[in-house]
């Protein structure tokens, strides 16, 4: 195999003119033609005894032409990328010029490559001083989540409904006098005051009794996903079945014993105050290294190809459509409710997608110039701990993959890059 790599008129862009010998494209004709041999039915012979002349004249010798360009062509473009060390960052523009029986074959692939970034100011940035205290009402916001969970639920028989109550009720709604497509359940729990139906349905529900039956007027928001009854008056017969109420224990010392290993309700705030404490340093460690690595970013002059962005997205993609399956939806379903389609998202993407790109190539830089790097230990130390979450302290494969490795060392990299930063920023 030879290979001519050029620059192209575009920034950030090489043509390769890759050269494959016509002995090795002949094999992989052979390959083929002795992969779907079997496939061939043509008279005087056997289903898939046909030679390969005989195929090859039956149906025009550039049958076997294609899938032996897909047997060579991705290898030999894998190795004269690695060959002449370049960072792809987009799919191969392919071009195939000579593609013949007996010749050699020749193609060239347009590829982006991964663009040189120039370093601004990065040390010496400065910020504003990014901190979250623990007040005396986040306290009481968790233990009240922690009274709710632990709260009894008690049948209320000699009263109307009221606000807090949970309401087991029938209910049908009719727009334009006619039953609409998901307007009836039976049997279905309301919390009133939970904000959970349309506007002003619960409200309505308060002061009925057991057993009694209510026309209930309401009007669909504007902005309803469903746009059949968005904005539209509607009616709801709902009957009541059952009222119920949830009885909230009191906060004492008790309950900190019931809840938690602590004896005393002072010593249960005092653990939430530290639990809650710690995820707020956490949060402003992590936004205080987003506000550095966005000002190291505005100083960075970088030109991004489109095909680093285009990967960018399409990993954005990814992961949303696992965060979607996640809640039993498919992206499709999640667009139509949204009312979007794939290009205005990819739109919606781009700029999140370059601020990534950015962050991601500034990090690279930083470490090149300070000379940035994880030692063998700290590899072994993440690798060791890798392997534990993942139950493969045993799996000598995993342990020795040096793509694993590779893994961990940029990451453990980019995050002494980070720390880096923040160390040399000033932060008022």
């Amino acid at each position: 195999m030879n290979c001519k790599v050029e620059k192209t008129k575009n920034a950030n862009e090489v043509k390769l003119e890759i050269t494959i010998e016509a002995e090795k494209f002949e094999e992989a004709i052979k390959k083929v033609y002795f992969k779907s041999a079997k496939y061939f039915n043509i008279p005087g012979f056997r289903k898939g005894k046909a030679p390969m002349q005989i195929v090859e004249k039956y149906y025009g010798k550039e049958i076997f032409y294609e899938d032996a360009f897909n047997e060579v062509a991705g290898d030999a473009l894998d190795e004269a990328v690695t060959e002449n060390n370049l960072e792809i960052v987009s799919r191969p523009d392919i071009d195939v010029t000579q593609i013949e029986k007996g010749k050699d074959l020749i193609f060239t692939a347009v590829m982006q490559t991964k663009p040189e970034v120039t370093l601004g100011k990065y040390k010496g940035i400065e910020i504003e001083k990014i901190e979250y205290n623990v007040s005396d009402e986040d306290i009481e916001h968790e233990l009240g989540h922690m009274q709710e969970h632990n709260a009894r639920i008690v049948t209320i028989e000699d009263r109307p409904v009221e606000s807090g109550d949970i309401a087991t009720i029938d209910f049908e709604g009719f727009a334009d006098g006619k039953a609409f497509d998901g307007g009836k359940a039976e049997g279905h729990e309301l919390e009133i005051g939970s904000n959970s139906f349309i506007p002003g349905f619960e409200d309505q529900v308060i002061g009925m009794k057991i057993d009694e039956e209510k026309d209930i007027q309401v009007k669909f928001p504007d902005e309803y996903f469903s746009k059949d009854l968005a904005g539209k008056e509607a009616t709801f017969k709902v009957k009541v079945h059952e009222i119920k109420k949830k009885e909230l224990p009191e906060l004492d010392d008790e309950f900190a014993k019931d809840v938690s290993e602590f004896d005393t309700l002072k010593e249960l705030k005092e653990d939430i105050k530290q639990k809650q404490q710690k995820e707020n340093d956490e949060r402003a460690k992590y936004e205080t290294q987003d506000a550095v690595i966005k000002a190291v970013c505005e100083n960075i002059k970088v030109e991004i190809p489109s095909g680093m962005i285009e990967t960018e997205i399409d990993n954005m993609f990814k992961n949303m459509e696992q965060r979607l399956s996640y809640q039993g939806l498919k992206l499709e379903q999640y667009l139509q409710m949204m009312g979007k389609n794939k290009e205005d998202m990819k739109k919606e993407y781009e700029p999140q997608a370059i601020e990534g790109i950015k962050s991601r190539l500034a990090l690279e830089a930083v470490i090149k110039a300070e000379k940035i790097e994880a030692t063998e230990d700290e590899i072994d130390e993440k690798l060791k701990e890798m392997a534990k979450n993942y139950g493969k302290e045993n799996d000598e494969e995993f342990l020795k993959n040096e793509n694993v490795r590779k893994y961990i060392k940029e990451g453990l990299a980019s995050e002494k890059a980070m720390d880096f930063l923040v160390e040399n920023a000033k932060i008022k």
